[in-house]
């Protein structure tokens, strides 16, 4: 008998397992993949990034080096052995979990698992006992209709076909304009593939800060990237090795065509929650196929909860982390809380995109009067020397406490200097708070400090 079975080995599920173990309950995971880590670590977050790094650094040697008098450092691209660079950089994650788990007596069920009925979980023709079960079984994929995706294939693929194609396109178009087709159109663009987005909306990373969205799109612009905004995809095919894609334009209703060697669908993810079982257990879910949850992530079934991506909220690996420890917290008796308010977004393409808290839209919707601080990176010496000085911090504050309600930077390093936002946003602090707090010299993090600045009298450095 166990104390917790977890469904899922993915950022929620074993962050929940090891928290879990932890607190002195006795925990088994159930996992199919021959890997621990779910999507984040095998075929999403962490491969990706190796990538975009990659690619990053193959710009830099291109575009850069020369300037900084790094001479003849002009560099060809080994994709077999980049592939083998992201395998290792997996490798060594999910190999990191497994330690994790043993060091933690953590049992791994392998195999795939349904739940017959409360406090009971089977995989293969072996059931399994446990007083609680915590569903993590995260997201796969959104198809799109008129596009079929085979990514053994390698022409139409979606985020994980696209993680290991046979070889670098000389053209690529990307169905969606959101973080994940961004990140990877960009990488394939930075290794010299003509990439153009197709969007059915008229701005690219839907609920993001419109200035951002503005300013992103015209730096992937300058990067080569093509987008085709207020595009209506209608169906997708392969001839030859090559893919067409039929899309209308909703402006005029005309119907367009686009050809490619690779078509990389990136229209969203949805719940992977099929197989469990949960209908027949009477598992209450949303319209949207999500699992509902109460605020202590309990479903409507006793003893059976769910975190992550297989539930409301932002798909994030982060948050299903904060759900995953939370959640334990509970199971064990304890008070497990999650500030959904203050959970950090990152796009991790060159410049990064983060943001935390309100949009200014947001802000100004909920009828909240409210002052804004900008900085931009132009005005940041350390972010010149790198020649990154496009980008900007957008700090929001409230126009009459000066509470921080949010923050989007555009820029370097955005993905990490987002945090002492959020820090400061979980002790309710001021702009005049960070304002007023020494930030070292030269770095990136002083716009953001330009930026609170500007909420009050005024950025020195602007």
């Amino acid at each position: 008998m166990y104390d917790l079975i977890v469904i899922g080995a993915g950022p929620g599920g074993y962050v929940c397992a090891i928290r879990a173990a932890q607190l002195g309950l006795k925990v088994g995971v159930v996992e199919g993949r021959e890997a621990l880590g779910g999507t984040c670590l095998n075929v999403g977050c962490i491969p990706s990034k190796a990538l975009l790094h990659a690619s990053h650094m193959l710009h830099e040697a291109h575009e850069n080096f020369e300037k900084m008098g790094l001479m003849n450092a002009h560099v060809d691209v080994d994709w077999t052995k980049m592939q083998s660079y992201k395998a290792e950089t997996v490798l060594g994650n999910t190999k990191g979990i497994e330690f994790l788990f043993k060091k933690n007596k953590i049992d791994w069920i392998k195999g795939w698992a349904s739940i017959p009925e409360a406090g009971k979980v089977k995989v293969g023709d072996t059931v399994h006992e446990a007083k609680n079960i915590v569903i993590a079984t995260g997201s796969s994929p959104s198809p799109l209709k008129g596009v079929e995706v085979d990514n053994a294939a390698g022409t139409i693929v979606d985020s994980t076909g696209a993680l290991a194609l046979a070889a670098i396109p000389k053209s690529m178009v990307v169905i969606g304009a959101g973080v994940i087709g961004l990140e990877l159109g960009s990488v394939y663009a930075r290794l010299g593939a003509e990439v153009t987005v197709v969007e059915y909306l008229d701005v690219i990373t839907p609920g993001m800060d419109a200035e951002v969205q503005k300013q992103f799109q015209k730096m992937l612009v300058k990067q080569g990237m093509t987008f085709v905004m207020g595009a209506a995809v209608q169906s997708a095919s392969v001839t030859d090795g090559q893919a067409t894609v039929s899309y209308k334009m909703k402006k005029d209703d005309s119907e367009q065509t686009i050809t490619a060697d690779v078509v990389l669908v990136s229209t969203g993810r949805r719940p992977h929650v099929e197989g469990l079982g949960l209908d027949a257990l009477g598992v209450a879910m949303t319209d949207r196929g999500f699992v509902k949850v109460d605020s202590h992530w309990a479903t409507s079934v006793k003893g059976v909860y769910a975190i992550g991506d297989a539930v409301p909220g932002p798909m994030l690996a982060h948050k299903a982390e904060d759900e995953g420890m939370a959640v334990a917290e509970v199971i064990a008796g304890k008070h497990g809380h999650v500030n959904y308010g203050v959970i950090p977004g990152v796009i991790y393409t060159t410049p990064e995109v983060a943001n935390v808290g309100l949009t200014e839209e947001q802000a100004k919707d909920g009828g909240r009067k409210i002052k804004i601080g900008k900085f931009p990176f132009m005005g940041n010496a350390r972010a010149k020397a790198q020649f990154q000085g496009e980008g900007f911090v957008k700090l929001i504050a409230d126009a009459e406490t000066d509470r921080i309600l949010g923050c989007h930077i555009i820029g370097p390093s955005a993905g990490d200097l987002i945090h002492e936002v959020c820090v400061a946003m979980e002790f309710g602090a001021s702009a005049e708070d960070l304002a007023l707090t020494c930030h070292a010299h030269p770095t990136v993090s002083e716009a953001v400090r330009e930026a609170a600045l500007a909420c009050g009298g005024g950025a020195i450095h602007a």
